[in-house]
C-alpha cells in the first residue's frame, strides 16, 4: 500500500482502502492535532470500521435488553457473553459473521469464521462444546451459487471436525437476494465454571504482552475494512485469511491448560479483525490502560513486512496473552509444551496510548480512547417506498392449486424446505458424546455432564419476512428461535445475534436495521430473554443490490432434567395430533407463495402475547410428560410441519380436520407465528385440553398418527414417496440436478 505524505489529505483511493471518509480523516487529524502517519491511518481505519467500531449500529443496539437474573457478562464487556445455568456453571456464547470473505473464497472464508468464533469462546477460559451455523445462499441453479454453497459447507465441516467440536445445529435459506453475497454466521457455545471466567482486559502497568500461535503473515490485511464496504465480489483474495485448525486445537488446549495451572495469566484476547491492532487496543480499552508494542519481536512468516502489515495482518490462530510482570516464562513454558511459538512483544503502560515501535523507532502513537470510541452516525428512520409495493397481496388474483398433492411434493423438495441432511452429515455432531438431540430437530440438545440438566440451542432468522416487515421479522427471529427451544422442553434464557443488512448509508437499509432491532427488543422483553453478545454485518451488497435484511438469533435454553426432553417425531400409532396456538395461517411472505407464484408480498404478523402463552403451554405439557412430540409450525405451514414430524418418527398421518381458512392453500401451506404441532396419547387428551384452557391457548385436534401414508386434508401420498422428495431436494440442488418429480 502506498500512502501520500500525511501533510496532504490522502487520495480517495487510499481512504477507501482503509474505509474512512474524508470527514473522518479530518476528524482524526483534529483529535490528534496533526495528520496521522500511514501506519496510524491504517490503525484508525480498522478500528473505526463498521466491523470493529459499530459506528452506524452502536446507537441502535442499546435498545436491546441486556440485563437479567442469569446474565453474568453482557454484550461488549468481553469477547462473548456468559449466562448462569446453575450448578455453578456458565454458558459462554456468541455468533459472528464471515460474509464478505466467504463471497471471495468460500472454503477458507467459512473455515476461518469458525476458527474466529471458537477463539472468542476459549479466550474466556471456556471449553467449546458446540457449534451452530446460519447460512444464506443464492440460487443453486447456477454454477457459482453451487460453488459458494458447497465451499462454505465444506469449510465449516473441515474446521469444526478437525477441532473436535460438534456442529449440532443451524439453518439454511436460499434466495436470489444472496446471489453475490452469501451469509455465513457461525455460533459457538462454551462451558465453564463461574470462577474460571477470564477477562480480556490489559491492566497493571509493567505486565507483559505475549503473542502466541501462528507466525504473522500478509493474509487478511484489510479484512475488517473489507467487511465494511459493499460488493465483496469486486475485492480480491488477499483479504481472506487462511486457517489451520490443527494449530488452533493446540492453541485451545494450551490456553485452557495454562489458565488451570498458573495464576500468571491476567488476560486473554484473540487476534481477529485487524489482528494485533484490535487485540491490543480493545484489551487496553477494557483495562483503562495503554500498551507499548515492539514489532521487531513479532515472529513473521513473510520477509520484509512493514509495521503497517504487522499491525493489520489477520493471520489466524493467534492469541494475545497478558502475563504478570516477570512471569512470562511460566506461561511460555506451557505453550512450549504444546509446540506453540510465543514471544514477549510488549507491556501494559499507564500512558493511555497505543505506542507502536519497530526496532526502537516510533511507528504509531495513538490514544486508546480515540480508537475505541469511533464516531457514530444516526439517520432519519424513513419508511421506504418499496413497502407500499410489496405489502398488498391480492389473493383473489392467485389461483389455488389444482393438485394439492403435487404442490405439496414440490414444496417438500424446494431448497428452503427440503432436508438439511446433505449439509449436516458433513459435520461431526456426536464428538464429545453429549448430543442428545442431533441436527434435524427444532433445536439441538446437549447434556451437561455431572448434572441432570441439558441445554437447548437454536438459530433462526427469516430475511423474506424482515424484508416485508422489518419489525415483524426482527420479533419473529427471537420468537421462532425461542419456540424451537421450547419445543424440546427447555426454558429460553438468553440469546446472541448477528444482524446482516445492506449499507446503513442507504435509507431503506437503515430503516430495516432500526425497525428490526425494535422488533427484536419487543420480543426479547416479552419473552424475558436478554441479549448477551452479538455481531453486526453491514454493507452486504452485490451488484448494487442489498441482501434481504437478515437478523439471525442464536437462542439458549435450559432443561432442568435432560430425561424430560421432547422430540419432533411422531412416536406412537394412534396418538392424537393437535395444533397449539392462535396464529392464523396466511400466505403472506410464505414459502408456498414464492414457490407456486414466484411472489414475495404480503404483511406478516406476530402477536407476542400469543407467543409467550403457547411457549409456556408446550413447556408445561412436556414437563408433565403429556406429549409424545412437539414441532414448531413455520416454513411451509401445517402440511410441511406434519410431514416433518412423520419423517422423523417413521409414522404416517391421518389429518382430515384441518383448521379452516378462507382458502385451501392457506390452510395447508399458510405460515404464521405462534403455532406448534403436538401429539399425545388419547388418555392424555383431557389433561392437554385443560392445560391449554388454563393458559387461554387455542388447541385444535386435527387427526391421528399412524399408517404409511400422509393424508392431510386433500393431500394423499405414500409416506415413502413424500420423504424421498424431501430428502433428495437439497442434495440434488447442491449437485446441480433437478428435484425429483
Amino acid at each position: 500500500m502506498t500512502l501520500t505524505p500525511t501533510h496532504e489529505p490522502p487520495s480517495d483511493e487510499v481512504l477507501r482502502e482503509v474505509a474512512l471518509t474524508r470527514d473522518e480523516y479530518h476528524f482524526a487529524a483534529d483529535l490528534l492535532d496533526r495528520p496521522p502517519n500511514p501506519v496510524e491511518l491504517g490503525i484508525i481505519g480498522g478500528m473505526w470500521s463498521e466491523h470493529c467500531g459499530y459506528k452506524h449500529s452502536r446507537p441502535l443496539l442499546g435498545r436491546l435488553p441486556s440485563e437479567g437474573p442469569h446474565v453474568l457478562i453482557g454484550p461488549g464487556e468481553e469477547n462473548a457473553g456468559a449466562v448462569d445455568i446453575g450448578h455453578g456453571l456458565a454458558i459462554v456464547m456468541k455468533v459472528e459473521s464471515h460474509n464478505h470473505p466467504s463471497a471471495v473464497e468460500p472454503f477458507q472464508g467459512a473455515a476461518t469464521g469458525v476458527g474466529g468464533i471458537l477463539r472468542d469462546i476459549f479466550t474466556m477460559g471456556a471449553r467449546p462444546i458446540a457449534l451452530l451455523d446460519s447460512l444464506r445462499f443464492g440460487p443453486l441453479d447456477d454454477r457459482r451459487g453451487r460453488y459458494l454453497a458447497n465451499g462454505i459447507v465444506g469449510g465449516i465441516g473441515w474446521y469444526g471436525n478437525c477441532m473436535g467440536v460438534p456442529t449440532v445445529g443451524g439453518e439454511v435459506q436460499v434466495s436470489a437476494s444472496y446471489r453475490g453475497n452469501p451469509l455465513v454466521n457461525a455460533m459457538c457455545v462454551g462451558l465453564i465454571q463461574h470462577e474460571q471466567l477470564t477477562s480480556a482486559a490489559a491492566s497493571g502497568a509493567g505486565n507483559e504482552l505475549i503473542l502466541v500461535g501462528a507466525d504473522t503473515g500478509r493474509d487478511g490485511i484489510h479484512g475488517a475494512t473489507f467487511a465494511s464496504v459493499d460488493d465483496p465480489e469486486a475485492s480480491h483474495r488477499g483479504v481472506v485469511q487462511v486457517g489451520n485448525p490443527f494449530m488452533e486445537k493446540l492453541l485451545l488446549e494450551a490456553c485452557l491448560e495454562v489458565l488451570q495451572t498458573t495464576d500468571a495469566i491476567l488476560g486473554l484476547q484473540d487476534l481477529g479483525a485487524t489482528g494485533l491492532t484490535s487485540s491490543s487496543v480493545e484489551s487496553a480499552g477494557r483495562g483503562g490502560t495503554g500498551v507499548v508494542l515492539n514489532l521487531e519481536h513479532v515472529a513473521r512468516r513473510a520477509a520484509g513486512m512493514t509495521p503497517y502489515e504487522v499491525m493489520l495482518s489477520e493471520s489466524q490462530e493467534r492469541m494475545l496473552v497478558v502475563a504478570a510482570r516477570g512471569r512470562a516464562h511460566e506461561v511460555q513454558r506451557v505453550f512450549d509444551k504444546w509446540g506453540l511459538h510465543s514471544d514477549v512483544i510488549g507491556e501494559v503502560t499507564e500512558t493511555g496510548l497505543l505506542d507502536v515501535r519497530d526496532n526502537g523507532q516510533s511507528a504509531a502513537t495513538l490514544p486508546i480512547t480515540m480508537l475505541t470510541d469511533a464516531p457514530t452516525y444516526t439517520y432519519p428512520v424513513e419508511r421506504p417506498a418499496y413497502l407500499d409495493e410489496v405489502g398488498p397481496l391480492d389473493l383473489d388474483a392467485l389461483p389455488e392449486p389444482d393438485d394439492p398433492t403435487s404442490a405439496f411434493l414440490q414444496l417438500l423438495a424446494s431448497p428452503n424446505i427440503a432436508s438439511r441432511r446433505p449439509i449436516y452429515r458433513q459435520y461431526d455432531h456426536m464428538v464429545g458424546a453429549n448430543t442428545v438431540i442431533a441436527p434435524g430437530g427444532d433445536a439441538a440438545l446437549l447434556r451437561i455432564k455431572g448434572t441432570p440438566m441439558a441445554v437447548a440451542l437454536s438459530t433462526d432468522g427469516n430475511g423474506r419476512t424482515t424484508y416485508l416487515d422489518p419489525f415483524v421479522g426482527g420479533a419473529a427471529a427471537i420468537a421462532e428461535s425461542a419456540r424451537n427451544v421450547s419445543c424440546t422442553g427447555a426454558r429460553p434464557l438468553a440469546f446472541t445475534n448477528c444482524l446482516n443488512f445492506g449499507s446503513p448509508e442507504q435509507s431503506a437499509a437503515y430503516y430495516q436495521l432500526s425497525r428490526a432491532i425494535d422488533g427484536m427488543a419487543a420480543a426479547a422483553r416479552t419473552l424475558e430473554t436478554p441479549v448477551i453478545s452479538g455481531n453486526v454485518s453491514l454493507y452486504n451488497e452485490s451488484g448494487g443490490e442489498a441482501i434481504w435484511p437478515t437478523p439471525v438469533v442464536g437462542m439458549l435454553g435450559v432443561l432442568d432434567e435432560a430425561e424430560w426432553r421432547c422430540g419432533m417425531g411422531f412416536a406412537n400409532d394412534g396418538d392424537e395430533i393437535a395444533v397449539l396456538g392462535a396464529g392464523r395461517p396466511r400466505l403472506d411472505g410464505s414459502e408456498f407463495l414464492s414457490i407456486a407464484h414466484d411472489l414475495v408480498a404480503g404483511q406478516p404478523e406476530i402477536d407476542l402475547v400469543d407467543e409467550i402463552a403457547v411457549q409456556r403451554l408446550v413447556r408445561e405439557l412436556i414437563a408433565g410428560r403429556l406429549l409424545s412430540s412437539a414441532h414448531d409450525c413455520s416454513d411451509g405451514g401445517l402440511a410441511v410441519a406434519l410431514a416433518e414430524s412423520a419423517f422423523a418418527g417413521g409414522l404416517g398421518v391421518q389429518a382430515s380436520d384441518l383448521p379452516t381458512s378462507g382458502r385451501l392453500d392457506e390452510s395447508l401451506f399458510g405460515e404464521s407465528q405462534s403455532r406448534i404441532v403436538v401429539s399425545y396419547p388419547p388418555l392424555a387428551a383431557a389433561a392437554v385440553a385443560a392445560a391449554a384452557a388454563t393458559l387461554s391457548v387455542p388447541i385444535t385436534p386435527i387427526g391421528l398418527v399412524g399408517g404409511a401414508r400422509l393424508r392431510i386434508g386433500p393431500i394423499d401420498v405414500p409416506l415413502a414417496r413424500a420423504e424421498q422428495a424431501w430428502s433428495q431436494g437439497l442434495e440434488l440442488a447442491l449437485a446441480g440436478h433437478a428435484p425429483p418429480g
